[in-house]
């Protein structure tokens, strides 16, 4: 049984703590903690594994260089988020992409979202139309379904206030039940579409 050491056993604000005390094998335990949901978190909008790399390092690398700004108020997770995405959007302005086409980028859809929907095409379809939301739509769906995190996270992630998150995350959701309820070579869909839109009006009712 492997044993747990004492850096497995601080939170992250003590690990904070000793690393602007100078221990930095302390930010090397934050990175290990985190760098996988930040990878997760990045590939869904860079859709390149290489630049996706690139948007962690670059990430971890302000995050060390403005870790005196964190100021606890919310999850260093939240504050680590805010950074990537934000890093995320900046890189693909500087590799000349057109701000519009970061609505097109790859959105895979996660094993906890396909709870209710057993067809292969059910999840593609739904994948192209959440890719085509805005921005900041599909940034609040993707941290709410995807990554489950609570509203008062997103805000603190889209530096935006509490209102403001669940209202994208609502936008975004009946602009989806919009397109399926309109679109009638969907309609055949009807049931396993159901099961994704319970799944994501669930999350939303746990916040009310």
């Amino acid at each position: 049984m492997k044993r747990e050491n004492d850096q497995d056993l601080k939170t992250d604000l003590e690990l904070i703590g000793e690393v602007r005390k100078g221990n930095r094998s302390s930010f090397s335990e934050l990175v290990k903690r985190h760098q996988r949901g930040m990878l997760r978190l990045s590939m869904r909008f860079m859709k390149d594994m290489d630049l996706a790399q690139d948007v962690v390092q670059d990430s971890f690398i302000k995050a060390y260089e403005k870790l005196n700004l964190f100021e606890g108020r919310a999850s260093f997770k939240s504050w680590l988020y805010q950074i990537t995405v934000n890093t995320a959007r900046n890189k693909l302005r500087e590799n000349r992409y057109d701000f519009s086409n970061i609505d097109d980028v790859h959105l895979s859809v996660s094993a906890t979202a396909e709870n209710g929907m057993v067809h292969a095409a059910v999840s593609e379809i739904i994948q192209t139309e959440v890719d085509r939301l805005p921005f900041k739509q599909k940034t609040a769906l993707v941290l709410r379904v995807y990554e489950d995190m609570s509203f008062a996270e997103i805000a603190e992630v889209m530096e935006c206030p509490y209102d403001t998150a669940k209202a994208n995350y609502r936008h975004a959701l009946l602009k989806l039940k919009e397109t399926f309820e309109t679109q009638s070579e969907l309609r055949k869909w009807t049931e396993d579409v159901g099961g994704f839109f319970m799944e994501m009006n669930a999350k939303f009712a746990e916040a009310e």
